[in-house]
């Protein structure tokens, strides 16, 4: 496995622009995922955001896609 870097992206949810920094393969398996549901990247993403703030308390938005992206492979 190659490693790197968390890289910063700037993402639009909800009308707002906020920034995340992933490792790339987080950024890979996101795109992967939002490819094969067939959305754009930011609405999945905006999903995501959306059942994070079902928790208590929240994780921060960063941490609740790694979480996610590690669920999916239950």
């Amino acid at each position: 496995m190659r490693y790197g870097l968390p890289t910063k992206r700037s993402v639009t949810i909800a009308g707002h622009e906020t920034s995340i920094s992933l490792e790339p393969a987080f950024w890979a398996a996101l795109e992967a995922e939002a490819t094969a549901r067939e959305l754009p990247l930011n609405a999945l993403i905006a999903t995501i955001d959306v059942e994070r703030l079902d928790s208590s308390p929240p994780p921060n938005l960063t941490s609740a896609i790694r979480q996610w992206l590690f669920a999916r492979g239950d």
